[in-house]
Order: structure tokens, then sequence, then C-alpha cells
């Protein structure tokens, strides 16, 4: 899992350094780097997810992730298609969070199988 980490931190910060020229750029590079650095941390330091205020910051990140996801929830109509999220920056900012959220829940289950590796809390 370490590989896949490092790649979704690397994907991550690639999605927050093309920000640059959107008006809510900040709010955006905030949420593509708080993904990167979770999966970072998968990659360089898994067993950081042995402690338990490190999983529970997790758990609070994924659910804000689901949160957002639900939130900017893309409203319209065949968003998926290529033709609409070129045209549409509510249903790009849409998936933009799904994928975010995918990647919280790729390192989510990256540390919960990291902590069964290893019995003691830290």
């Amino acid at each position: 899992m370490r590989y896949v980490n490092g790649f979704l931190a690397l994907m991550m910060a690639v999605f927050a350094a093309v920000q640059y020229n959107d008006p809510d750029a900040l709010f955006w590079v905030a949420i593509y780097l708080v993904a990167a650095a979770w999966a970072a941390i998968g990659a360089i330091r898994p067993l950081a997810f042995r402690h338990r205020l490190v999983r529970g910051a997790l758990m609070v990140t994924l659910g804000g992730a689901l949160a957002f996801v639900v939130a900017f929830w893309p409203q319209d109509a065949f968003w998926w298609r290529q033709e609409v999220w070129w045209e549409s920056e509510a249903a790009r900012e849409g998936m933009g969070l799904m994928i975010t959220a995918a990647v919280i829940v790729i390192v989510t289950i990256s540390a919960y199988r990291s902590g069964r590796r290893g019995s003691a809390e830290l």
C-alpha cells in the first residue's frame, strides 16, 4: 500500500498545483493538499496510523470529505459525461471532491491494515 499511497500523494499534489488560476484556488488547494498529506503519511510513515490521535484525525478528515461530496454533488444531468463537465465548473468541483474522498477512503483502508499488523497501541 505504500506505493499506492505514494502515487495518490503525488496525484493530489498535482491536483493542488493546477488550481493556480482558479478564483477559489486556496479552498481547493487546501482540500487537495490535506488528501495529499494523508496519503504521504501512508506512504512514508504508515506506522503513524497506530496512534489513536492520528487515526481519530483521519476519521474526522474522512467524515469531512464525505460531507463535502454530499454538499458539492453535481446537480447537472449526466455530470459524468465529458461534454457536461467540460462546461460545468460545479460538475468538475464535485468530481474533484469525489476523487479526494476516494483517496481518503484508500488511505483509511491502508491505515486499518497497518494497524492490524501490530497489536501495540502507541
